[in-house]
């Protein structure tokens, strides 16, 4: 074998083991407009207690908008599971690119990068399509959002309110991976 079939290989695999291999899927790259949302009731529609229990119910949470108005809040995604922000782990290309970083990722759960929520109109990109966003990372369809239609628009899931208002609305250049 010569050297630059194993050079090659030797590309492929490294590029396998951090998700980043052109070898293995096909990439596309869109300008989207991106926005970010929370957990929170502003972000999601969602109010504590109910007028029927003259909102003495506090701890739960009723959906305040929309076709489903007044009925149990859950706090899932459309696929059914628990949204969650991007977060690089020890094992990522985000220790390469910023190694000060690595004494804060030693412990479990920090070992494993975990991707975040993305929500983005399920004609387009169905559940489980993964995509890079830069300034925010890996992320998964998991969601649909009210505003989110065409193949132009996502919504990305952020841990605190403060947080996605500092995103805002921006327009970068998202890579599709599957």
């Amino acid at each position: 074998m010569n050297s630059l079939a194993r050079l090659l290989i030797a590309v492929c695999l490294i590029g396998l083991l951090t998700g980043l291999s052109s070898c293995a899927h096909k990439r596309i790259v869109h300008d989207m407009e991106v926005t970010a949302y929370c957990g929170c009731g502003k972000c999601c529609n969602w109010e504590r207690g109910s007028w029927k229990c003259l909102k003495l119910d506090f701890w739960n949470k009723y959906i305040s908008k929309g076709r489903h108005k007044g009925e149990p809040y859950s706090g899932l995604t459309a696929s059914g599971t628990k949204p969650h922000e991007f977060r690089p782990g020890l094992f990522s290309m985000d220790s390469l690119r910023h190694p000060w970083m690595i004494p804060f990722r030693i412990f479990p759960p920090w070992l494993w990068e975990r991707d975040g929520t993305i929500a983005a109109d399920t004609r387009y990109y169905p559940f489980g399509t993964r995509m890079y966003v830069p300034g925010y990372g890996y992320g998964v369809v998991e969601d649909r959002g009210g505003a989110i239609k065409g193949p132009k628009r996502l919504d990305l899931f952020f841990s605190s309110h403060s947080d996605a208002l500092q995103w805002g609305r921006q327009h970068v250049n998202v890579t599709i991976l599957n």
